[in-house]
This record gives C-alpha cells, structure tokens and sequence, in this order.
C-alpha cells in the first residue's frame, strides 16, 4: 500500500483535531464510507487495519445500493452523508448533474486498472470514482452441439437451423425477451447504438440511435429468427438458463454473475466473444462498480478519503476482498491477473471492444421503449422499423420532458380477463435502479407484469442489482389498488435484498391477491394428472401455475385449493422454479414417487398442503 501521500494527510488531519475540543463520544468519524450488504464485509477488517495504522476512525455504514443512489443528495447538504461510497458506474451522470460527486485524479496509478473500467466513470472528460470491478456478457455455446465458435451472426443463424432441423437441440441460439441490455451485442454489430458521441467522446441525447440504420437492420435479423420460430416471445433470466442447463438451447449470452450457476449445473460450456455482423464484432455494453467521493466533503476530509483510496484501497489485498465478496472481474489489473480465471478472463476478452454503459441521465429514458421495441418484433406485433421508430421516438419525447402511453407488446402475455385488472406493475424502490425515471412509480412500463392465460397469473422476471429495497403490486397503473405481501389491500411493503445482481421473478394472483417472488419465498407449483382439468394445457407442467401453493402469512406451508377437479382418481408431487429439476414426491422425498389421491365427487374441495421444512405435501379431500 502506497503511504507517502496517505501520511501526510493524516498527519494534517491529527494536527487540526488538535487544535479543536476532543469530540463527543458519537460525533461522525474521521471517513464515513456507505456500502451494501455485499460490501461492507469486505471492507470492515480492511478500514480497521487502516484506522489501526495511522490513527484515524473510520465507519463503515450497510445502505442499500438503491437507498445510497437515492440519499446522497438529500444526507449530504444536511451533513449526514457519506465522505466515501460505492456507486454503480451508470450513476455517473446523474451525480454529476446534481453536484453530488466531485472528480478523482488517480494520477501515476491510473495505469494499474483496465482502461475499460476507467471509461465507465469518465464523464465530460474527468474520471468520477476509483473503479474495483467492470463487467459485461459474452457469448457462451455448449462445445457438444457446437464445438466452434460461430463467427458472424448469420452463422448462429445457420447452426440454429442445423440443430433445430436434425432434432439435436430444440432450439439453437436463445434470447432474454424485452431485455434490450443483452440485445445491445446484437445491435452493435450491425452497427447500431443507443446515443451518439460529440468531439470529446461525450454520449449526448441530440443523437438517439435506437432507430438507426444499424438498429433496424439488427431488429431485422432478430425478426428472421422469430418468423423461423427459433425464439420464444416470453423468456427470462431463469428460463434462458434453464433450456440452456438442459441442452435445449444451445447457444447464449450471459455475464460472470451466471457462472456459479452454469458451474453447478454440470453442463457444458465454452465461452468465447460476442459474434460478429456488417459492422464487426458485437460489442457488449460494460458496466462497473468503483469508489465514489461525495462533494459535500470538506477539504481535510477529503484528504483522507483520498489518500485512503489512492494509497490504501488501490492495491492487491483489498482489491482481492473487494472480489472475494462479489466475484467479478477485477478493475485492478493485477488482481485481475492474478485470479488465472480462464472464465473471467474470456469475458475480459470480449468486453475488450466493449461500449461503457451511457452515464448521462437521459439514460434512464431508454430501456422501456427500446425492450419493448425488442419484444413487438418477436412477437411480430411490429415491423423492425415500425417497432424502432416508434421506441426512439418515445425517448425523444420522454428526454425532452413530454409524456408518453404505456404500450406493452404482448411478450407471450395474454389479454386479462375482463372482469380483472388490465394492467399489474410492481411499484417500489427497486424501479429506478431497473431503469424507471422515478421510484413507487405503478405506471412504469419497466415493471409491469404479464398476465398469463395458461397459469392464471401475473409474472415477470426483472433484473434488480445488489442492494435493499421494497415494493408491492399496483393494479391499473395507480395506486387507487394496491396489496402487500400479506394478500392484503394497502398492506405493508414487501422487503428484497439482494446481495449480488439477481433476476426476479415477480409473480401475483388476482385471485387471492397475493404477490410474491423467488427471493423471499419458494415458487412452488403441483403438477400432475389432474392440471389440465383445472386449465391447464396440459398435465404434469410443473410451469403452469393453476396450481400454485402460496404462503400468504409467511408459515412455511404452502397451500393450494380447487374445486375445480372432476370426481377420478390422480398423481401429483411438489415443483420447485417453474421445472423439474427440484421435486418431491412421496414423505417429501426428492425425485420421489407421485402421491395418489382420489376425489370422491365432482365439486369437492380439495387441498394441497405443503410444508417447507419437511418437504411433505398433504392432499386431503373433502372436510
């Protein structure tokens, strides 16, 4: 660790606490530093070893990563704010527009971390954080269905015709649906591009690319692939794993966040960069976590927040714990170097000609349209021009202050029922960090649910990074309905912390009111012999969810009810996540025999209980 400039500061600061009265017991430390769940681990026994050495207290606060974006400005200006926090690298240009942040000058050091994850927190030409990680997708292929990697994107076409047609895949490439941060590649490589760039390399708003040539010819080649019904319209985080896990899809795009899982699932992988299109390789978009330095600051403490970034922070050891606590690549090159991860540092390779997430605020106008734009092509609802005029022409309208209809593409979703509501969002903290203009916003089109026909229910998978957040579920767009996690009307918001960037799966039942996610609870399905009696499409589909054990009051035993099931005699057992890669069956046995129950008479109620802890489903008939 670098000491010459950290020990004059701290010599400074020791030299002006005493000429001052010794402070209260409570007052604020030499360096506050806000940091999430995932962090503050991490950093706890590196600032002790830091106020150990030169003398200085230093407090490490747990803040969720969206309360920290959306509390800076206000515990700041009143003194209550942070000197040091860790910040996402698309933060940036809000920041800066509100005065919140001042610029870091690294200095000689510069040169120790990766140019990519410097760009990411360059703005208007000076550099805003101390980067730790950077990020973006590549390409991932299993090796038995396609030993190569595929080129160009007119080769993925061609082996997903060849896998599709010879029956050795059921589906070659797949796509996360209305999910326009992991169809950015695609787009770039037939030269398309979210906002242009001015003389100094700045991304301005004057210059929406979503309706560019490149980006409707793009949208062209993904439209290709829908028509040949090579894509599914409604596919998320889970799901696109899932087919890939069991070599349905042999071909997809993910990040390091999903190597855990990918790992674990014993299939396999080969991960190589983005293919290439008219315009050259796909770039992926990059994003990063770094150290930002509040401009609420005074001079002396901003000494020491320097120096102990630069001189402290900025090397090997704490770098390591900053990956031990959330594994991706490393912005530090030696760190990065040292970790020999053949993984990470393919991703590395493919991030290479990466484009740093948009920092400016108008970024935040973008996501709804442009995924939806996505979403209408494959479901064919829009022509790719259509679909991408009317997107950027939205964002134009949104970035210059105007307002715009929520307009959803069906995305597999089907029309609600009359007598329901027409539209189900979930309002909460979590929306601005998934791309909503504002927080407790039910009219967001980032967050709104899909209704499902074949299950009955509203669901959607969302993106949400690390951090503690709550929310609820809105009907219609407002608040005028609206239930907690309880089932209970204006009831209390629901809680979600997350320790790393995760998929959400949000799931509600008008029927019952209740809402939950993959997070909190257990999404527990009963397939069997009798689902397409109560409407399902078919039986044994452990993904329809007509049959869903729900635990309103947060027991641990999960209950479904249906009259629903004609007199006869049936098989069920318990699934877990929308498949059947965890069951139970019999004495909560895993991959256990099907229970049987009979149903004495059409009309009779009949119960499935199943209790969490024991594994146990209970089926009874009648009172």
């Amino acid at each position: 660790m670098r000491k010459s400039f950290l020990l004059v500061a701290v010599a400074l600061l020791l030299v002006l606490s005493a000429a001052v009265p010794a402070l209260a017991q409570d007052a604020k430390p030499d360096l506050l530093i806000w940091a999430d769940n995932t962090r503050v681990p991490a950093l706890t026994p590196i600032v002790e070893q830091f106020s150990e050495e030169f003398g200085v207290t230093v407090q490490v606060q747990e803040i969720g990563m969206g309360d920290i974006r959306s509390n800076i400005t206000v515990a700041g200006p009143a003194g209550e704010g942070p000197d040091v926090f860790v910040a996402a690298s698309d933060w940036v240009g809000e920041l800066v527009q509100n005065g919140a942040i001042i610029p870091i000058d690294l200095g000689d050091i510069a040169s120790e971390f990766t140019a990519a994850s410097l760009n990411l927190f360059t703005y208007n030409g000076e550099l805003y954080a101390m980067p730790y990680s950077a990020d973006n997708v590549a390409f991932f292929r299993n090796p038995d269905l396609v030993p190569d990697a595929p080129a160009t994107w007119d080769d993925v076409k061609a082996i997903t015709e060849e896998l599709v047609s010879s029956g050795k895949s059921k589906y070659g490439y797949m796509i996360q649906t209305n999910d326009p941060y992991h169809y950015f590649p695609i787009m770039s490589a037939f030269g398309g591009y979210i906002f242009g760039q001015d003389d100094q390399g700045n991304y301005t708003s004057q210059d929406v690319g979503i309706d560019s040539e490149g980006s409707i010819a793009a949208g062209e080649w993904l439209k290709s692939m829908a028509d040949q019904g090579f894509l599914v319209p409604a596919v998320g985080y889970n799901e696109m794993h899932d087919m890939f896990e069991r070599g349905e899809a042999a071909m997809i795009m993910t990040g390091p966040w999903a190597l855990n899982r990918i790992r674990t699932s014993g299939v396999k992988y080969a991960i190589s960069d983005i293919p290439a299109g008219p315009a050259g390789v796909g770039k992926p978009l990059v994003g990063g976590n770094g150290f930002m330095i509040s401009a609420y600051i005074d001079d002396n403490r901003r000494l020491v927040a320097e120096s102990f970034l630069l001189d402290f922070m900025a090397a090997e050891e704490p770098m390591k714990a900053m990956y031990d606590a959330d594994p991706r690549a490393p912005a530090f090159i030696k760190t990065l170097e040292a970790l020999e991860d053949a993984d990470l540092q393919a991703f590395q390779h493919a991030g290479e000609v990466g484009v740093p997430m948009p920092q400016i605020p108008e970024m935040t106008s973008v996501w709804g349209a442009w995924g939806n734009a996505e979403q209408f092509v494959i479901t064919g609802e829009l022509s790719p021009a259509e679909a991408f005029k009317n997107a950027a022409e939205q964002i134009r309208t949104l970035i210059a202050g105007g307002d715009v209809p929520v307009a959803l593409p069906s995305a597999g979703g089907d029309a609600p029922p009359a007598d329901g509501p027409q539209t189900v969002s979930i309002p909460g903290s979590l929306q601005a960090a998934v791309g909503c203009a504002a927080d407790w916003a039910p009219d967001c089109d980032k967050t709104q649910l899909l209704y499902s026909a074949n299950s009955d229910v509203w669901m959607n998978t969302f993106t949400v990074p690390a951090g503690d957040f709550e929310y609820k579920v809105a009907m219609n767009n407002s608040w005028d309905e609206n239930y907690g996690g309880a089932a209970d009307l204006d009831g209390a918001n629901v809680k979600l912390s997350l320790a790393e960037e995760t998929s959400v799966l949000f799931i509600y039942d008008n029927k019952t009111n209740w809402v939950a996610d993959n997070v909190n609870r257990l999404i527990l399905s009963v397939p069997g012999s009798f689902q397409s009696k109560i409407g399902c499409s078919a039986d044994w589909a452990p993904d329809c969810l007509r049959s869903w054990l729900q635990d309103p009051d947060g027991d641990g035993v999960y209950v479904f009810m249906t009259v629903a099931i004609p007199a006869g005699d049936y098989e069920a057992k318990v699934a877990a996540n929308l498949s059947w890669d965890l069951n139970y069956g019999v004495d909560g046995k895993e991959n256990g025999d099907n229970l049987k129950f009979t149903v004495p008479a059409d009309g009779t109620e009949v119960t499935f209980s199943f209790d969490s802890a024991s594994k146990v489903l209970t089926i009874s008939t009648g009172s």
